[in-house]
């Protein structure tokens, strides 16, 4: 066989067998939490982006998979802003502990959360 051919072959083969390769799944599971994000911008009412949240959240342990980055911390700001603080420390700590990246921002936000307000 002629290398021509012998590379034409090679080709082909290489060709089929990244055909049959499947597609990754995806690392986190999104479900509506960029359009949770873009209704805070607005001024949406957070009760309705916190019950969406919430939902999305179930649909995403059950299907055994992630919320991305910030998930848990949007949903924290969230519950903070209702004065609902024992769900918001969970959250700023669930964070904390699926992305240990954002330790030092969550601790920053549970500080200056629990700091008592400044009377004028």
């Amino acid at each position: 066989m002629s290398k021509a051919v012998k590379l034409a072959l090679m080709l082909t083969a290489m060709a089929v067998v990244a055909g049959c390769q499947t597609a990754p799944k995806p690392l986190y599971q999104w479900e509506s939490y960029q359009p949770q994000v873009y209704e805070y911008f607005k001024g949406e009412p957070k009760e309705a982006q916190v019950e969406a949240l919430e939902r999305d959240l179930q649909k995403i342990n059950a299907s055994g998979r992630q919320a991305p980055p910030g998930y848990h911390a949007h949903l924290g700001m969230l519950y903070l802003s209702m004065g609902k603080d024992d769900q918001m420390v969970q959250q700023f700590r669930t964070e904390k502990a699926l992305f240990p990246e954002s330790a030092a921002y969550m601790d920053f936000l549970l500080k200056n959360a629990k700091a008592p307000e400044v009377k004028k």
